[in-house]
């Protein structure tokens, strides 16, 4: 199947099949076009094969009269376009299936990107377990109907018409007996099908549920296993499994009606339309290949008729899945997308009057920070210090634009984060946390995110820049080298995340606590990377150990959500009255147990 492509810049597809079909089928005209083509001819040779077949019979029941020569020219034809047939067929199923995975290929890249843009308040809603699943799974079952849905359902639509014209042309009388029989079963069909929207969308949702429990168990495996807790979870796994099951097996059931039915009324149009064959066989209006010819065409309507409730069957599938995919399109993102871009150079950082709440429009949850106002000079650190659940984090997510303030602002370079363009912000302002994320990939594919534009060179360079030359001299392949999951120590993962920060060359620097998880002598080769990262950049330091903030030019200490203390960090030394002068004195111990006045 194609690759996905690149994040089209459609708009997201408006609710429905017809919507969707239109935003993502649009672009591929000529694709559809020619899948267009090879169903209408198709089409039209399946329709005359019958005809050749009754001229066949009707030769042939002559007996020692027969025209060898016409039956052999008769048999031969339809052969060869009954080969034709197949091969347009093939031809038709690969294109039909190109069009449709690449439509839904560009679908699950423009929900990847929606998704990617939405605030965090959305993503803490949401296990990634769950997350993927609408990505995923949702438009696979989107994919399937795409891939088949011009082939199928069109390709039918046309072998059905054609067939009840045919009956026209042989008997007016059949033809509209057919008539009825096809509305009839259409309609019937159509309103038994809306009975299984519902419950497949309430199976995919406790899909979503059982893969959010998954992810959630898998990522706390070592807690889980070291607390003896696997036995509580496997009951929890059984019991999320058991709705997923039962919800399956009720929605099957109830996408099965559309076929239960399509079988009963069509074993009913069999018996009419043998019936009315030998009717008019015995009154002598039909000769027996057109007799046999009804009931090929009878076949042919029965064909395409299946075709569209397995379709439709897929179409409940698809229903239930675009209307979770339509949920997460309709997510609209609280961070709005500003105008203006990042200045250039090293940017000073300003906090005026700045309040914050994790849920604004709930009264009785206490705000995060209050009243927050301070300054930090471009290309100076700043060592955040404070206990467990004084704001330090929240604070640093509100330079990065992950909230936008409740109340106040935050300024960068003299501009207010919400007038900067998100990628401005993003490119700007760096982020490195104690828990690295690392992929399964090469060595420069981990520091670049994959960009094929950075040179191996300026990769290498960053390593050695952070102390990571001898350990990269080491590796086989170079910065080409794949770099299994687990397979660095916390202090080697650390140092890789400020050599990704080196090749971005940002602004602004934020360390969340960069040295929290790590021993004396790793600290100290951490320490020194950190000096070379930071020279020249304005850069917020959050840590518990005070070591760490040793080379701060201005110490900032949160307690409570409310500005202590903040002032630069020699002149608080020397204050012996200072909130900073009292740890200093009482030591790293003390801060790590959050004894703070």
């Amino acid at each position: 199947m194609p690759d996905a492509p690149s994040p089209s810049s459609s708009s997201p597809p408006r609710a429905g099949a017809l919507g969707v079909l239109k935003t993502y089928l649009g672009p591929l005209k000529w694709q559809v076009i020619a899948l267009a083509t090879l169903l209408l001819t198709g089409t039209g040779l399946n329709l005359l094969l019958p005809q050749l077949l009754r001229r066949f019979v009707d030769n042939a029941k002559l007996g020692s009269g027969a025209d060898v020569g016409l039956l052999a020219r008769l048999a031969g034809l339809y052969i060869a376009l009954a080969v034709g047939v197949q091969l347009l067929t093939a031809g038709a199923t690969y294109v039909g299936a190109r069009v449709g995975w690449t439509a839904t290929n560009r679908l699950r890249a423009d929900l990847m990107r929606h998704m990617l843009s939405l605030d965090m308040r959305e993503h803490k809603e949401r296990t990634p377990g769950e997350m993927i699943e609408r990505i995923d799974g949702d438009v696979t079952a989107l994919s399937n109907f795409f891939s088949q849905f011009a082939v199928r359902v069109f390709g039918a639509a046309l072998l059905l018409l054609g067939a009840v014209v045919m009956f026209y042309l042989t008997d007016w009388r059949v033809g509209v007996g057919i008539t009825l029989f096809v509305a009839v079963t259409l309609i019937a069909m159509n309103r038994v099908r809306k009975i299984g929207v519902e419950p497949t969308r309430l199976e995919r949702e406790s899909s979503a549920q059982l893969f959010g429990y998954v992810e959630e168990r898998l990522s706390g495996l070592d807690d889980v296993r070291a607390l003896g807790a696997g036995e509580h979870h496997l009951r929890g796994f059984l019991r999320v499994q058991r709705e997923f099951f039962r919800r399956s097996t009720f929605s099957w059931r109830r996408r099965a009606v559309v076929w239960q039915l399509s079988m009963i009324l069509f074993a009913a149009g069999y018996v009419g339309i043998l019936g009315a064959a030998v009717g008019l066989y015995a009154a002598g209006a039909i000769t027996l290949g057109t007799a046999f010819l009804l009931y090929q065409y009878m076949s042919m309507v029965e064909e395409p008729i299946d075709q569209l409730t397995q379709q439709l069957q897929d179409l409940q599938k698809a229903g239930a899945g675009l209307a979770r995919v339509g949920e997460l399109l309709a997510l609209r993102s609280e961070l709005t997308e500003g105008t203006r871009d990042l200045p250039d150079g090293p940017l000073d950082l300003r906090f005026e009057h700045v309040s914050f709440s994790y849920a604004p429009e709930d009264p009785g949850v206490r705000p995060v920070l209050h009243d927050i106002s301070f300054h930090l000079p471009a290309g100076q650190t700043v060592g955040l210090l404070g206990r467990t659940g004084s704001g330090k984090t929240t604070l640093t997510r509100l330079v990065s634009r992950l909230y936008d303030p409740t109340e106040g602002s935050v300024k960068l370079g003299g501009v207010d984060t919400r007038d900067v363009r998100l990628h401005s912000l993003r490119t700007g302002v760096a982020v490195v946390t104690q828990d690295v994320q690392l992929f399964q990939a090469s060595v420069r594919d981990n520091l670049s995110f994959f960009d094929d534009s950075v040179p191996d060179t300026e990769v290498e360079a960053a390593l050695r820049e952070v102390g990571l030359g001898r350990w990269l001299a080491r590796l086989e392949d170079g910065v080409r080298t794949p770099l299994p999951t687990g397979s660095l120590s916390a202090g080697q993962a650390q140092l890789l995340a400020f050599a990704r920060v080196l090749l971005r060359d940002p602004a602004v620097i934020i360390l969340d606590e960069p040295s929290s998880r790590l021993d004396p002598a790793t600290e100290t080769q951490l320490t020194q990377a950190m000096t070379r990262l930071l020279a020249g950049r304005t850069a917020i330091v959050i840590a518990h150990r005070l070591e760490t903030v040793a080379r701060a030019d201005r110490i900032l200490v949160l307690g409570d959500g409310r500005v202590l203390e903040d002032g630069p960090r020699a002149a608080l030394a020397r204050d012996g009255h200072s909130h900073y002068a009292a740890l200093l004195r009482a030591g790293t111990e003390e801060l790590e147990e959050g004894v703070l006045a």
